[in-house]
């Protein structure tokens, strides 16, 4: 019913003469003519009676009869609000049993009972039917007065229960409505306090890097310089002993034209006690290696430089990737060497429009996550490069352990990490997918559990607005 207002009401009795009865009080019929109002009005100089409140009264005669009109009724959509229910009907269902049946179809139905006396006291009845508010008695014979109060008193209630359960409806539909809304609220503040603190770690990763990166423009120039000259006197010395060998040669084959004589004798015991043809084949390789381990250590300042350099001005440049990459290799060798074979399979790449050293951190990540996916036998990590179109695409393959199913959606989500407690944050994958997203670039994984992972990363070679990094 569109209108809360209701009239309806269904007497439920055995006896046809009640019926009667109850119709004359509350259903009577009424002559509408407004014209003898009018002359009634005029003759006797009152105003015309108004008419008292008229319900809808339907009639049962036993209680499955009135529990099929209250079905009725409620499919229609147009409900009783108030049922009488004869208390003792001899040739079917008693009082009782009928508004059980009536309450489990329709639990806002009022009810009365009309009873001159009853199988059941009123404190069982109450109990039986649990109905200690919905409930009223009529005891035959009934007063008309008393019935029309009843009624109406009846029907303003169950209009008012009904206003009520409207109000608590809408009322549990804001409520619910300013729950979602709280909910999404709290969603996207835990969404921002997730990107604050991605963006934090990314700030303080990136000032860690300008840090290193001016730290080992320092180191560097101060190493350099001792490199150099170390460098140089091992290559002079490397000459000076060419000479020296030159003049060893001279004074062995002086020694024998000496023939057998005391002086000889004591040049053989000299050359025996200072090891001297030893020494002449010792001294070439010692000078090799320290030009090669200072050659090494020049390289290693140059792959610091390279891969934590501040990019000048954090302007957007040109860069050689795979010059990037090797030098990332070179840093993070010491955690690869004792758990995977670094396999390089690089083609071409046209030097890249990018932030060198964030590919780097990106390249770092991922390797010192596949070096952290191998179990106890030694695994192998493959670099691959390639050129597609207007892009370039890094892959990082390991034959590590895998990345389970369920948690292969996630593993760019920040704080997410398979790690135990205190091994990892979780911001290095999540870091690294942002830095390529600001490349205007992507990062996609696809693993087997048991078999690897592959990390694919596509950059385009030109910016469309290279800019400022803030």
């Amino acid at each position: 019913m569109s209108d809360l207002a209701n009239r309806r009401i269904l007497l439920i009795d055995d006896m046809p003469s009640i019926h009667e009865d109850f119709r004359k009080v509350l259903a009577p019929i009424r002559l509408k003519n407004a014209e003898l109002d009018e002359m009634e009005a005029l003759l006797f100089g009152e105003p015309a009676k108004q008419e008292g409140p008229v319900f809808e009264l339907d009639s049962a005669y036993g209680g499955e009869e009135g529990l099929g009109l209250l079905k009725r009724a409620l499919q229609a959509q147009k409900p009783y609000a108030l049922a009488f229910v004869d208390m003792r009907m001899p040739d079917g269902w008693d009082g009782a049993k009928t508004i059980e049946h009536l309450w489990q179809e329709d639990p806002q139905l009022q009810v009365v009972v009309c009873t001159a006396y009853s199988d059941y006291s009123w404190d069982e009845l109450l109990d039986r039917l649990r109905a200690h508010d919905r409930l009223l008695i009529l005891k035959k014979p009934f007063d008309n007065i008393e019935v029309q109060q009843m009624a109406s008193t009846l029907l303003t209630k169950w209009e008012m229960t009904q206003r009520a359960s409207l109000k608590m409806h809408q009322l549990e539909q804001r409520v619910e409505q300013r729950t979602h809304e709280l909910k999404h609220a709290s969603e996207a503040l835990q969404r921002e306090i997730d990107e604050r603190k991605q963006l934090e770690s990314q700030l303080v990763q990136s000032e860690k890097l300008a840090s290193l990166g001016q730290m080992a423009a320092g180191v560097a120039h101060e190493i350099n310089n001792p490199i150099g000259f170390v460098s140089s006197n091992l290559g002079t010395l490397e000459g000076y002993f060419q000479q020296l060998a030159t003049m060893l040669d001279a004074y062995r084959h002086a020694e024998q034209g000496l023939g057998a004589s005391e002086v000889s004798a004591a040049l053989q015991r000299l050359r025996e006690q200072t090891e001297l043809d030893f020494l002449r084949e010792d001294i070439p390789v010692l000078i090799k290696e320290s030009k090669e381990g200072i050659g090494r250590v020049a390289q290693i300042v140059k792959d610091l430089k390279d891969f934590s350099r501040v990019d000048s001005a954090r302007q957007w440049q040109s860069a050689n990737l795979l010059q990037g990459i090797d030098s990332t290799v070179n840093i993070v060798a010491s955690e690869l060497k004792y758990k995977a074979d670094v396999i390089k399979r690089y083609q071409p790449l046209p030097d890249v429009e990018c932030l060198p050293s964030q590919i780097n951190q990106v390249i770092l990540n991922l390797l010192v996550n596949a070096a952290q996916a191998m179990g106890s036998e030694r695994g192998t990590i493959t670099l691959s490069t390639g050129q597609l179109d207007a892009s370039v695409w890094i892959e990082v393959a390991d034959t590590g352990s895998g990345i389970a199913p369920e948690h292969l959606q996630k593993v760019f989500d920040p704080f997410f990490t398979t790690k135990p407690v205190g091994q990892g944050t979780g911001l290095g994958l999540s870091l690294s997918y942002g830095i390529i997203k600001k490349h205007s670039g992507h990062i996609s994984v696809r693993s087997q559990v048991g078999e690897g992972t592959v990390f694919t990363i596509e950059l385009p070679i030109k910016q469309q607005a290279p800019s400022v990094v803030p």
